[in-house]
């Protein structure tokens, strides 16, 4: 009986798990459908923000977030987390190389960066809490929270997720032939990053 060879196989796509006809993993698949629904979801909560943002303008006594904090701050989380992407991007890099030493070094410090940025926020909510805004204070303050808090949410999934990577990487390891664990952690750590950017721009830059 023959034997079927999977010394070929693309390099990342784990044993056991088929491709689709156009040639992608399975998983890889199910990841994009799943961001791409998180995309709609966080563009209906960007948007929600958007109509309320004039409303809360007319009123004097009413004040935007960005008026609470100073603009360092916020610039300093998207600094966080754009620097995450990069040592993302250098553990997958390592891995594909199957250096083991590296990848965990910059898998560790993505993880880090995710716990700074994640504890940056929770200082964000504390000062606005103390300011007066809250979720119940406006429907500005509704939405702010819902959509900031709603993106926290994904990068706590997103440090968990890459936190079992690590566990899993250390117990057995990876290596150049079998990291697609590894990249789909990476597309969703991505992800996130991105959503960040656009959440930055919209509410702390723009007038």
């Amino acid at each position: 009986m023959s034997e079927v060879s999977t010394t070929n196989a693309p390099a990342g796509i784990g044993h056991g798990h088929d491709e689709t006809s156009m040639g992608v993993d399975s998983r890889k698949l199910g990841l994009w459908a799943f961001i791409g629904s998180e995309t709609l979801f966080f563009a209906a909560l960007i948007v929600t923000y958007l109509i309320f943002k004039p409303v809360n303008e007319a009123r004097p006594e009413n004040q935007l977030p960005h008026e609470f904090l100073a603009i360092n701050f916020t610039a300093g989380l998207a600094a966080i987390l754009l620097a995450s992407s990069l040592t993302m991007v250098l553990s997958i890099a390592a891995i594909r190389q199957n250096n083991q030493r590296m990848f965990r070094i910059w898998l560790g410090a993505t993880i880090g960066l995710g716990l700074m940025f994640l504890g940056g926020q929770v200082y964000e909510f504390y000062h606005l809490y103390a300011e007066g805004l809250t979720l119940g204070s406006s429907l500005l303050g509704s939405t702010f929270f819902v959509l900031t808090g709603f993106h926290g949410t994904h990068v706590a999934i997103g440090v968990v997720w890459l936190s079992m990577i690590m566990w899993r990487g250390l117990k057995r390891g990876y290596s150049a032939n079998d990291h697609m664990d590894v990249e789909l952690g990476g597309m969703y750590w991505h992800f996130v990053d991105l959503v960040w950017v656009a959440v930055f721009t919209l509410i702390y830059l723009l007038p």
